[in-house]
């Protein structure tokens, strides 16, 4: 085989080798019990670092951008709102307490990408885990603000209406989601992966996986507009409903994530058939 060319049946024979013997939607079921446990302290801290990076009115102002975009089927704007309103008016303490709850996405991506590595008898794992989200964290407000700047070309392209308009904002959405998950996979990926693949082929494997992600979060934002009890099947609890939608969603979405990754670290094989499973350092 070519050093530059790799055939997707070939790519494919890689992932599902990896596969064998794992339980993958167990292994993203744990990785999205993680995630509930840090996304909200993240993003908490995300808009907080971001508001003392430009101003609290300028993140409050783009935060009011983001909500009327949002479908207000289930309430999104306004939850939206009190996030960025809770995230801007974080103090010190606030902040110190947020960051246990957040590192907890580090040790989940870490003992989830541990069971297709060839070392699973690492000790400290979680802490390796934690340890590694910190740094991320620094990053954060330089990867949101252009975002939320991004957000302010989507609602004014959804004010002006029309086709071109709307094909404008899906782009503009997909593009800059892309753009901004890029850096977090690649870091994830690296760090958490356990296998060190080269840096080429993480930066196109956390890429597609970037690409992958943003048009399943065009989707759900698709789905939150529809008109959907979704409380139904919980006996009218829509509060319920909204969250395993959510709680669906972010499980779907680790999928992606973990094929994202099998396919980065099979394209490094196929490609240095003699690399085996290298660890990092």
């Amino acid at each position: 085989m070519s050093r530059w060319r790799v055939r997707p049946r070939a790519l494919l024979h890689g992932i599902n080798q990896r596969l064998v013997g794992r339980d993958l939607a167990l292994i993203a079921a744990g990785l999205t019990f993680y995630a509930g446990i840090a996304v909200v302290p993240l993003l908490l801290l995300a808009f907080s670092l971001t508001a003392r990076l430009t101003s609290p009115e300028r993140v409050r102002a783009l935060g009011d951008r983001l909500a009327v975009l949002l479908p207000g089927e289930l309430g999104a704007p306004a939850a939206v709102d009190r996030l960025v309103e809770a995230g801007v008016g974080l103090d010190l303490l606030g902040v110190l307490l947020a960051l246990l709850p957040m590192t907890f996405y580090g040790e989940g991506l870490r003992r989830a990408l541990l069971r297709f590595s060839s070392r699973r008898d690492e000790s400290w794992t979680a802490w390796r885990g934690r340890l590694a989200a910190l740094p991320l964290l620094l990053v954060t407000p330089v990867l949101l603000y252009p975002l939320l700047l991004a957000v302010d070309v989507m609602a004014d392209l959804a004010a002006r209406g029309g086709a071109a308009a709307t094909v404008g904002r899906v782009a503009v959405g997909f593009y800059s989601v892309m753009a901004g998950l890029t850096v977090p996979l690649a870091w994830g990926f690296r760090i958490a992966g356990i296998v060190r693949v080269r840096w080429w082929v993480l930066g196109a494997g956390a890429l597609f996986t970037a690409a992958c992600l943003s048009g399943f979060l065009q989707g759900f934002v698709l789905f939150l507009s529809l008109p959907l009890s979704i409380g139904a099947p919980f006996g009218g609890l829509d509060v319920v409903g909204g969250v395993v939608a959510i709680g669906l969603w972010m499980f779907v979405l680790h999928l992606v994530v973990i094929y994202g990754w099998l396919a980065t670290q099979t394209l490094d094989e196929l490609l240095d058939p003699g690399g085996g499973d290298r660890p990092p350092g």
